[in-house]
């Protein structure tokens, strides 16, 4: 079973490296990861949340917020290729960071590029909660956190909070 890795883990602040075999073990991985997805009740996880060195990720394909029966997605090294200059403030919660939110402003629309299972390059382009969700897992793989977004006086209100949370990866 996958563990939980939390904010101060180093792994959280490290680019993933590019995934390079289309194997087994990946579909395997692939599939560990939805489940824990599931397991923590995220709408979103990355594979450094779950202590892998890797650029993958898998997300729910909401169209807006509390679309829990949305359809899982698993994406292999993503990189976002546009982003739209439309943007929006939505509050952001992390699986890694539990108990803290805070509204960041992102992009309402991104196009994303993406290896599946099999390394088979596409393209796809995710609006709304979607477009959201799929940026602040591909941050995950860039060693970027939600909170770097937040505003000096917020970073500063939450910082015994996670100190506390750092704790967590002793458990």
């Amino acid at each position: 079973m996958l563990k939980m890795r939390y904010y101060g883990d180093p792994i959280l602040r490290r680019r993933a490296l590019d995934v390079r075999s289309f194997d087994a073990t990946l579909r395997d991985i692939g599939a560990q990861m939805l489940e824990a997805m599931d397991r923590e009740e995220g709408v979103g996880l990355a594979a450094p949340q779950v202590g892998l060195d890797l650029r993958l990720l898998v997300a729910l394909a909401m169209r807006e917020p509390g679309d829990e029966d949305a359809e899982p997605v698993l994406l292999v090294n993503p990189e976002i290729l546009e982003r739209s200059h439309e943007t929006w403030v939505y509050e952001e919660g992390c699986l890694s960071i539990p108990g803290i939110r805070g509204d960041v402003t992102r992009p309402e629309r991104v196009r994303v590029h993406y290896q599946d299972l099999e390394g088979q390059e596409h393209t796809l382009d995710a609006e709304g909660m979607f477009a959201r969700i799929l940026q602040h897992e591909i941050d995950h793989l860039n060693g970027k956190l939600f909170i770097d977004y937040l505003s000096t006086a917020d970073k500063l209100l939450i910082k015994p909070r996670l100190r506390s949370i750092a704790k967590l990866n002793d458990e």
